[in-house]
């Protein structure tokens, strides 16, 4: 085996290993399960003789590759996009007030059961989604997250879009997650974090008007029933990637 080889080895791992980073938990690993299945009875058919199921299959499978990029479209752009953006030589650093600024207005926000719902832009760009909103560029500011969540403030509907420590603008609609229709306990404003969070690498924050509960969206998931300390330490951890 030549170095060539070895690189070639590595490459390919690590390809391998971001695709499995992207797709996890995510719906895509379902319909991997499906496509190993038909891969198997199209293995079986062959092997038996089943002539007329081994052609359907045969015709299915003879374009692997656009099968692949129809089923996995969302995933494929969303890890795209990541992998465009990402920094591979800088480590960010998120200051302690910015953070207590927006953990302070969520957890006041919690406490009067206010909805609400942040998004922390990230690497990938969100300048389509702030500019279907209205403008703000101010400082992040716990009284201006609080004051915009009012429930008769004309933007109290929208989410915050906060980019690179600014509140760049509010009342921006966001594209509503598919798939969580049948689950109760998630309003709007949860599938709405979960659905910006499914096609870019953004942080969502919202605040059950309902329950008061804090839950965080990142990558189409939801980690829920956050309080102060645990929110601080997994934004932080998000943010500094």
């Amino acid at each position: 085996m030549t170095w060539r080889d070895a690189i070639d080895i590595v490459l390919v791992t690590l390809l391998f290993y971001q695709v499995m980073i992207v797709i996890k938990g995510t719906r895509a690993v379902s319909a991997i399960y499906g496509l190993l299945l038909l891969i198997a009875v199209f293995a079986f058919s062959e092997y038996f003789g089943f002539y007329t199921l081994h052609w359907i299959l045969q015709q299915f499978l003879g374009s692997f590759f656009l099968v692949v990029v129809i089923l996995f479209q969302d995933d494929i752009r969303r890890g795209l996009s990541n992998m465009g953006a990402r920094s591979f030589f800088k480590k960010k650093e998120v200051e302690d007030s910015f953070l207590d600024e927006i953990i302070g207005a969520v957890m006041n926000m919690s406490k009067r059961r206010v909805g609400a719902l942040i998004v922390l832009e990230n690497q990938v760009q969100l300048g389509d989604v702030a500019q279907r909103g209205v403008a703000i560029d101010s400082q992040v500011s716990k009284e201006l997250l609080v004051t915009i969540f009012q429930v008769k403030a004309p933007l109290h509907d929208g989410a915050v879009i906060i980019r690179d420590g600014r509140v760049a603008a509010a009342g921006c609609i966001l594209p509503l997650a598919v798939g969580e229709q049948d689950r109760p306990e998630y309003g709007t404003r949860h599938r709405a974090g979960l659905g910006i969070t499914e096609g870019t690498d953004a942080i969502a924050i919202v605040v059950s008007e309902e329950r008061g509960d804090v839950t965080v969206a990142v990558n189409g998931r939801l980690t829920s029933n956050l309080d102060k300390t645990r929110l601080k330490r997994v934004l932080r951890n998000l943010l500094e990637r």
